[in-house]
């Protein structure tokens, strides 16, 4: 835990920034990094021991603070960090943001570093078999595709299987790549331009999508992507009445971690969370709330009411 705590502790992470600038820093702008990055009292803790020459880490001249790091200093990895490193490259969806030859860069690299952790040492009970083909080679493309397009402003040309069937091929603005724990899949947030110049959000699954390639148009036009999910949201909240019993908050909290939620203490063992959400993640948000467990009830809203009782109703009839 000593190594855990040295190297990842706050101050460490502090200082490793400010001593990578290659320029000159006054006291006040490496007060205001520290500020920026630290808690609120690490000025007294750290700019004590830079004034005083504690921490010999910068040259003074006059006013102004010079890292003694040359430009060429590397950190090495930690044991820890290479373990992580070698578990992480045993994950089918490393592939999606690596080559196969940065993998095999990677891997050989760690030949002789234990993982952290193996997958078979996972055991998923509320997760669905069915999960995306990671290793298939046109999926990452379509994957890697997406995340280029995001981050270049890019729009993407889809061609899409939807549900019920249909085949659609359109023009998107690739928003978000969001991943489903419980369904082990990932899928796009796309924003879709409509006629009055709003953008229209779809979510689609990557799995369905048969091709995607990247358009020489971009989008200029900013959006907030959060806001426009919010807008999205039906005008009442799925309302969840939670008794704090066998550590029932915590659990809640963590299961429904993936949603905007408001959660209000009523007394001293039962809160009130309210989660906030649009009819795509209706079907997902069913089944999390059905797999809970018996502390949990259900207030409303009427639509998630009726729902519920459908697929309850239909459950017990699959039963007899």
């Amino acid at each position: 835990m000593e190594l855990f705590s040295e190297i990842y502790s706050c101050y460490y992470q502090v200082l490793r920034h400010i001593l990578c600038s290659q320029s000159p820093l006054s006291i006040q702008e490496i007060q205001e990094q520290i500020s920026k990055e630290g808690f609120g009292e690490s000025l007294l803790s750290i700019i004590p021991k830079l004034e005083d020459g504690t921490w010999n880490l910068f040259k003074k001249e006059g006013s102004l603070y010079l890292s003694r790091l040359s430009p060429s200093f590397l950190t090495p990895l930690s044991s820890l960090e290479q373990s992580y490193l070698k578990a992480l490259l045993s994950d089918s969806r490393i592939r999606l943001f690596l080559d196969s030859s940065q993998w095999e860069t990677l891997n050989d690299l760690l030949t002789n570093i234990p993982p952290l952790w193996r997958q078979e040492q996972f055991y998923y009970y509320d997760r669905f078999s069915d999960g995306d083909p990671y290793q298939d080679e046109n999926y990452c493309h379509n994957f890697r595709t997406l995340l280029y397009g995001q981050k270049s402003g890019r729009y993407v040309d889809i061609d899409y299987n939807s549900p019920n069937g249909n085949r659609l091929h359109h023009h998107y603005i690739p928003a978000r790549l969001e991943y489903s724990v419980k369904n082990d899949k990932f899928r796009l947030l796309a924003l879709k331009p409509a006629k009055d110049e709003h953008l229209k959000l779809e979510i689609l699954n990557l799995d369905r999508m048969k091709e995607v390639q990247l358009t020489e148009k971009t989008f200029t036009k900013s959006f907030d992507i959060n806001t426009i999910i919010r807008n999205s949201y039906y005008k009442e909240p799925l309302r969840l009445l939670i008794v704090n019993r066998r550590n029932a908050l915590e659990r809640a909290m963590l299961h429904f971690a993936n949603y905007e939620k408001n959660t209000t203490r009523i007394d001293e063992d039962t809160y009130e969370c309210l989660i906030y959400y649009n009819q795509s993640m209706e079907t997902e948000l069913l089944i999390e709330v059905l797999s809970f467990g018996p502390m949990l009830t259900v207030l409303g809203n009427q639509h998630f009411l009726k729902n519920l009782k459908a697929r309850l109703k239909k459950q017990y009839y699959l039963l007899l």
